[in-house]
């Protein structure tokens, strides 16, 4: 199965699969991505499952991280990973804290969902299991982000905190910013009850939620479109409509290539977005 698309290109390499964005890689002599697929590989390092798994496990799933890294051409000791806590919180990474592993776990991104950087060899690194990763790039300022927004960040808009935080910490002009939205679960399959629908009725009442929430027929369920959300509030944050870069890709619909929660359950491992700067 090849998930390639006008956005996207699935490349396969021996055992390594992943996607990365066509945009992107015309810039791929400033910075590098990719975002992981294949559910037979996992990047679950979450600090509330760290305790769930064996020591055998862990090391395997550094061992997924090295093997991708490997592939793509970058070093996995510089890998920089959010803790992800579905908060609205977006840190500035100006260095490593570990020396001979990767930033896993460390204290510095407790309870935060996005990290930003202008520092070249920094791997910023996202998960995720349906929920949205964003991964932004400014090619005049030499600036990159992952952002990690589920429906609680999304609710938050931490799409548009990144991107406010690009502007005031590196002067980021909102009209050259790229994002690229990775695959996740979308309005076919995003199911979710009134006491859900209802914050996002709040929050987003500024938007026409006709064409994001719609109700279902035959029960008390709504199906919300939150990258059509994210793609709304990033455009009146300034981002050229063009430079939104959807992978189209529905987690659930392809739970056999990408990690799915409301497939999976309890059982779920997680998919990873990476960006650096060279």
């Amino acid at each position: 199965m090849d998930l390639s698309n006008e956005n996207i290109i699935h490349i396969k390499n021996k055992d390594i699969q992943y996607l990365q964005f066509r945009k992107l890689l015309e810039y791929k002599n400033v910075i590098n991505h990719a975002y992981s697929i294949g559910t037979k590989v996992n990047y679950m390092t979450e600090k509330s499952n760290k305790d769930k798994l064996s020591k055998e496990q862990y090391q395997n799933i550094i061992k997924n991280y090295q093997n991708l890294c490997d592939t793509i051409g970058s070093d996995y000791i510089n890998l920089v990973k959010a803790n992800q806590e579905h908060t609205d919180e977006v840190k500035i990474v100006t260095q490593k804290f570990k020396n001979k592993e990767p930033d896993i776990h460390v204290d510095n991104y407790s309870k935060t969902d996005g990290l930003i950087t202008n520092k070249e060899g920094l791997l910023l690194s996202t998960t995720n299991a349906d929920c949205i990763l964003l991964l932004f790039f400014d090619p005049v300022k030499k600036v990159i982000a992952n952002t990690h927004s589920g429906w609680k960040g999304t609710i938050q808009r931490i799409s548009v905190k990144t991107v406010k935080k690009m502007v005031k910490e590196y002067g980021c002009n909102p009209q050259d910013l790229i994002c690229c939205i990775c695959p996740s679960i979308r309005k076919c399959h995003f199911e979710v009850d009134k006491q859900v629908k209802d914050l996002f009725v709040k929050q987003f009442d500024d938007l026409d939620l006709k064409q994001i929430i719609e109700k279902q027929k035959e029960k008390e369920k709504w199906n919300i479109d939150t990258v059509l959300i994210n793609q709304i509030i990033l455009k009146r944050e300034g981002l050229k409509e063009e430079n939104i870069i959807d992978s189209g890709i529905c987690s659930v619909c392809n739970s056999n290539l990408i990690h799915s929660y409301r497939v999976e359950k309890q059982d779920y491992g997680l998919n990873t977005a990476l960006i650096e700067l060279r």
